[in-house]
Parts: structure tokens; C-alpha cells; sequence
């Protein structure tokens, strides 16, 4: 349990993959840090919605799972034993006199600190659920919005319906494991990197655009078929299907964050090349920021990060020279703390 009142030099507001790797720089940088986190697990959206999901766009890393990921994530975030709380989310923020903030969480408890870095990604996630009739009578046993297991699709008849990353991304994870993918989509062209675009598009899978489901058929939870209607015609068509994965995107909201004061547009909060917010003292980074040229990838977001570290270190210590860092400057001690979270 994080103590109370007790000043930090740096708290981050969401343990995602961003605010994970966050955290481990803010340990470089000797900062005393706190890290807060929404849900009961770190991880964020990764842990939530993609533990199975293969990434492949970091660095150095040809492809893992979003759950081996995040354990890795937090192995890293540990080395330098920040404070982790965990199952609050952070409503209120006060502005001391002196330049540092109060924080405090749904559930009362208050936590102080000379910086906030927000890495909150896109702030409280909702799904956005199939609009038809009697799709909540499926949901969680036949009709799905995440992937937990991908072993759990095999030899299944699975319709997608969506075209975004997520929709293109489990289309290509499920065609080798499925007895037939059917990807449904409300336009001809698909979101997405070109080519996982282009490997979905000469699999197995069948394409239908520009279509929407419209019904479903079942008994008990369990689907028998999905009805699909062409969009601008009364053309329909009834697939065979045993499992719906529906991904059409998120809800956004930011919470009691966007209460703050904070320059916020299109849902996410502007900062500088130097990932620094309108409010002084507070930094930003990951899904939750926007600014010129972002690049929306988890790799662009651990860059942001350091970034945002490297300007809360020079908030906190303006008249020293902000000098470049690597690991290597921590080598031994880097070394001790590895050994030691081996042996725990």
C-alpha cells in the first residue's frame, strides 16, 4: 500500500506497455516514482484485450504476444522498485502552492508528487457493441469483442466484423487456426498496416464489402448463422457462423482528466515536441498525447516516454544541463537488480 502524502518526484498516471517502460526510465533517471493504474493488473489495454495478439513492430523484437510483452514490461518497470498502486483511478488534482500536486483517487486516498507524467492511453475504454436485435443474448458465450484464447477458434466457422487494425490483425491470427474466417466490413477499403492488408487478402479468408451484420441465429447463446446486408442495396446473405468477433472500435473517455485543465482535441491531449502539457509539471506520452507527425505504434510510444522523463528530470532540475543517458551508465547496478528480481 502506497503511503500517504509521501512526496515523489514523478507519479504516472497508467501502467500500459507506456507508462510500464515509463516508469523504468523515470528509475534511470533516479526519480522516486509512483505509478497508478486504473484497472487490478498492469498491462493496460494489451493485458485486457490482446494477451494473444502478436506484435511485431518493436525493435529488435521479431514478434510476441501482447502477454509475453507485458511481462517483460514489467520485469523492466520493477528494476529500480518503483511504488505500484494498482485498482484506483485518479479523479482530482490540486496544484499546490509550491509547484507540487495533490492527487487523489475515487476511493479517497491521496498521493503527492512534484511531476505527472499521464500515460493513460485512451483513458477509459468501452467497446463499442453490435447494434442488433438480441446480440446481448450471445454476447460472452458465441459473440465475442476481444480474444483470449485463439486455440478456443479452431475448427470454428468465425465471422469478423470490423476493418481496423484489431479486425485485419485477428483475421490473419485465426484463417490457419479456423475451419473458415469471414471478415465483414461497412467499406471497401480496410485501416491498417498494408501488409497484414495484403496477407489477409490472398489467405482463405472471404472478404465482404461494403457489408453489416444485421441478425443473428441461434439457440441458448450458441450461433447458428449471421445475417449480412449489402450496404445500399437490399442484397442479404446468410453465413454459417459459430462464433462472432465484433471490432469496431472503442468509446474514448478520458475521465475526470479531462477536468484538469488540459488543452485536450479529438479526445487526446496536445503536448509538445517534448511531450510537456499546457500545465507546467505535467508531461504526457503514449495513445493519450497527439502532436505533429505522431507515430501511433507502441515503439513511437516508448520514445515518448524517456521524452516526457528527460523533461519532468529537467522541470525538476533547471539549472543542470540535460546530458544524454544509456544503460550502460547503470550497467552494474542494472546487473544487482536483475540478479536480485531472478531471485525473488
Amino acid at each position: 500500500m502506497a503511503k500517504r502524502h509521501q512526496l515523489y518526484d514523478v507519479t504516472i498516471i497508467g501502467g500500459g506497455p507506456v507508462g510500464l517502460f515509463t516508469a523504468y526510465y523515470c528509475g534511470m533517471r533516479e526519480m522516486k516514482t509512483k505509478m497508478i493504474e486504473f484497472l487490478p493488473q498492469l498491462g493496460g489495454k494489451v493485458s485486457y484485450f490482446y494477451p494473444e495478439k502478436m506484435i511485431h513492430d518493436i525493435g529488435g523484437i521479431p514478434h510476441i504476444s501482447g502477454e509475453k510483452l507485458v511481462q517483460q514490461l514489467i520485469e523492466q518497470a520493477k528494476t529500480f522498485d518503483p511504488t505500484i498502486v494498482l485498482n484506483q483511478q485518479v479523479s482530482e488534482l490540486i496544484k499546490q502552492e509550491d509547484g507540487t500536486f495533490v492527487l487523489t483517487s475515487q476511493s479517497g486516498e491521496k498521493h503527492h508528487t512534484r511531476t505527472i507524467i499521464l500515460a493513460t492511453g485512451f483513458g477509459t475504454l468501452k467497446t463499442v457493441k453490435l447494434d442488433v436485435e438480441n446480440a446481448d443474448d450471445y454476447e460472452g458465450k458465441s459473440l465475442h469483442y476481444s480474444v483470449d484464447k485463439i486455440d478456443y477458434f479452431k475448427d470454428k466457422h468465425v465471422l469478423i466484423s470490423g476493418g481496423g487494425n484489431s479486425a485485419v490483425d485477428w483475421a490473419n491470427a485465426l484463417e490457419p487456426v479456423a475451419r473458415k474466417v469471414t471478415v465483414v466490413h461497412r467499406r471497401d477499403e480496410f485501416g491498417g498496416l498494408e501488409c497484414n492488408i495484403t496477407a489477409m487478402r490472398n489467405s482463405s479468408a472471404s472478404i465482404m464489402t461494403p457489408y453489416v451484420v444485421t441478425s443473428l441465429a441461434g439457440d441458448n447463446g450458441r450461433l447458428s448463422s449471421v445475417t449480412v446486408s449489402r450496404l445500399g442495396t437490399s442484397e442479404t446473405e446468410e453465413i454459417v457462423a459459430d462464433e462472432l468477433l465484433v471490432n469496431h472500435g472503442f468509446d474514448i473517455n478520458l475521465g475526470p482528466i479531462k477536468n484538469w485543465g488540459l488543452e485536450i482535441e479529438n479526445g487526446t491531449i496536445k503536448v509538445d515536441g517534448n511531450m510537456k502539457t499546457n500545465i507546467d509539471g505535467i508531461f504526457a506520452a503514449g495513445d493519450v498525447v497527439n502532436y505533429k507527425h505522431k507515430l501511433k505504434l507502441i515503439a513511437g510510444g516508448f520514445a515518448e516516454g524517456p521524452t516526457a522523463v528527460n523533461s519532468a528530470k529537467a522541470y525538476l532540475e533547471p539549472e543542470k544541463d540535460l546530458v544524454a543517458l544509456y544503460s550502460t551508465h547503470h550497467h552494474r547496478e542494472l546487473l544487482r537488480k536483475h540478479k536480485k528480481l531472478a531471485k525473488a
